[in-house]
């Protein structure tokens, strides 16, 4: 991970499926939960939801809190 990726969880919108336009960081767990088990995409988009599983599992979403734009 690098430092900038969490900043990319609150810019980077999910690009297709159920949750499109909505921002990575804002997804649910559980579509996150599905992603850890059918297997994340390939490129940028599957290494940030992979991290924002991580963040979710772990319950560290309040980290993501002061890096969001008022």
């Amino acid at each position: 991970m690098k430092p900038e990726d969490l900043q990319l969880l609150l810019e980077r919108e999910m690009p297709f499926g159920k949750y499109k336009g909505r921002l990575i960081a804002d997804l649910p767990g559980n579509y996150l939960n599905w992603f850890a088990r059918e297997g994340f995409p390939k490129g940028e988009i599957g290494r940030l939801l992979a991290l924002m599983h991580e963040i979710d599992h772990n319950g560290l979403s309040s980290l993501l809190e002061p890096l969001r734009k008022p």
